[in-house]
């Protein structure tokens, strides 16, 4: 989990709604298997969108009230922040070059 912050209930407004550059929100849990899938793709995209968009994980289970708030209701699902607001919502394991074309129309 290198580049990946780990965002929770707590720091959620702080680390991703006032953030200065877009976010990508990867939310998830440890008993769902296409999250798993998903994982390893987004550490890549942490790696190389470092410093020009945020990627950060939020496990479901550990946190209620975020993922209510954007009715979330089944993971893995991806949401996409820019200036605060949400730009795009992804539902389900996508392919890697799907997830790099959208985090491209953040910048």
């Amino acid at each position: 989990m290198s580049d990946l912050l780990q965002v929770t209930d707590g720091n959620f407004e702080e680390e991703i709604i006032k953030s200065d550059i877009p976010v990508m929100v990867d939310f998830w849990a440890e008993w769902c298997g296409p999250c798993k899938m998903v994982g390893p793709v987004v550490e890549e995209l942490a790696q190389e969108y470092k410093g020009k968009i945020k990627i950060a994980k939020m496990d479901v289970d550990a946190n209620r009230d975020t993922p209510a708030r954007f009715g979330i209701r089944n993971i893995p699902t991806l949401i996409l922040f820019k200036g605060g607001e949400v730009a795009k919502m992804i539902i389900g394991a996508q392919p890697k070059s799907h997830l790099d074309e959208e985090l491209k129309k953040l910048l």
